[in-house]
């Protein structure tokens, strides 16, 4: 009995160290800093980089840990005939349209969380359409 149990206690540590290497580390969630910043490049390395990555294609280093896999942000206008769809954008930014692929909005509503920055209306305006901005001027030619 003793010579059966190493190796089934090995293969069965074996398993459990192979299931647990694909299994996605869990994304930490955090408060999200306050900033001073309004310029929408900074504000994407800082709020938006750690899913959708530095280069806005979806490859951040929380990506691997999240249920659907982030959007391509270089994309937009390509999937939407050569336009970048600036409305839709603002209202995912705002909070006003829901993305079936966050289910449970594993991202963050940007507007609503700037907008709790800061209780002045035109800093709060700025840093989401400079973030609007920003995205319309990454788009792949």
């Amino acid at each position: 009995m003793k010579q059966l149990l190493g190796p089934s206690c090995l293969i069965l540590a074996f398993l459990t160290c192979s299931f647990a290497q694909t299994q996605p580390s869990p994304v930490k969630r955090v408060p999200a800093r306050p900033t001073a910043a309004v310029d929408g490049k900074q504000l994407f390395r800082q709020y938006c980089a750690s899913c959708h990555g530095a280069d806005a294609k979806g490859g951040g280093p929380a990506a691997s840990a999240l249920k659907t896999a982030p959007t391509d942000l270089t994309s937009l206008a390509a999937k939407s005939n050569g336009k970048f769809p600036d409305d839709r954008v603002l209202r995912i930014l705002q909070g006003g349209e829901d993305i079936t692929a966050h289910g449970t909005r594993d991202m963050p509503v940007w507007g609503p969380i700037f907008n709790n920055m800061s209780p002045n209306l035109m800093i709060k305006q700025t840093r989401v359409y400079s973030l609007l901005n920003y995205l319309e001027g990454i788009q792949a030619k």
